[in-house]
């Protein structure tokens, strides 16, 4: 009877391990879906989490060969493996820099699991961020003063921005039109927008190194396709030599004729989680 009693408590305890170890490979599983789809989906960063899968891959079909007595095919295939993997942490240290950064600011927990995002809470809502914006560009098209303005993302890294000179302060059509006043210092780089703040301004940006793209865009232009290769912000670019607007999102660039369409536009991306990936690319096309 004991006997009995024992076995199917060992039962028991079996389904129970059993289980333990589903539950824990769901919950990795989710875990690992929630922080694709808030950083990784629909950004450049995809392309590079896809060539880590194939690495991974690549690692099974090594072993596989070895398993199979291919030995010096399976060696060599996991030694080259192991090799490219090395040189990706070299190739992309600023990216790892710029993620543990990220994962260390504060407010990153409940942000990320908790959906919780404490910035907003502090949004003033008396601030009319597309009118300051829009008022701002129609003077620059007049004038034809250049101006680079990123639109930062909530998920968006800002490491790029520590070297820029910090602002903290409110959007303002008068206060943009100050620092990109060709006299002022600040006036060269770029200005980063989250929310209703200005955070920083002559903010050093990365240039594209697409070489499709034509020679008659500007360093402007091409710091801001620069950033949105890598970055899922949006960028507001206003050529010195012509005037002409133009935004930049996932490494396109869109000119616009009219400030009302540029307007309706920004309206779209200041709302970015409320527009759907096929929505986005309804008015972003390459040009």
């Amino acid at each position: 009877m004991l006997n009995i009693f024992t076995q199917h408590l060992v039962q028991v305890f079996n389904i129970l391990k059993d289980f333990s170890n589903t539950m824990q490979i769901l919950l990795i599983v989710g875990i690992v879906l929630l922080f694709y789809k808030r950083y990784i989906q629909h950004t450049n960063s995809e392309k590079f989490v896809r060539g880590l899968l194939f690495l991974f891959f690549a690692w099974i079909f090594s072993e596989i060969l070895i398993m199979f007595n291919f030995k010096i095919l399976g060696t060599f295939f996991e030694y080259t493996i192991a090799l490219v993997a090395l040189s990706l942490i070299v190739i992309f240290q600023p990216e790892l820099r710029r993620f543990l950064g990220y994962l260390g600011q504060p407010g990153f927990f409940s942000k990320t699991f908790l959906g919780f995002n404490n910035h907003n809470n502090n949004k003033n809502e008396n601030i009319d961020v597309v009118k300051e914006l829009v008022e701002s560009v129609k003077y620059f098209t007049k004038t034809k003063t250049g101006a680079l303005i990123v639109l930062q993302n909530d998920i968006s890294p800002s490491a790029y921005s520590d070297v820029g000179t910090k602002l903290n302060a409110d959007v303002s059509a008068e206060l943009i039109l100050t620092i990109f006043h060709p006299n002022t210092p600040l006036h060269d780089g770029a200005m980063v927008i989250k929310d209703d703040k200005i955070l920083a301004s002559g903010v050093l940006l990365p240039l594209t190194e697409n070489p499709q793209l034509s020679w008659k865009y500007g360093t402007r232009h091409r710091a801001a396709i620069g950033l949105t290769e890598i970055n899922n912000s949006a960028c507001i670019v206003v050529s010195e030599e012509t005037g002409d607007v133009s935004i930049a999102m996932d490494g396109t660039l869109k000119k616009y004729d009219d400030l009302v369409t540029f307007k309706e536009d920004l309206e779209k991306i200041l709302c970015i989680n409320k527009v759907t990936k096929t929505e986005k690319t309804k008015f972003f096309n390459f040009i």
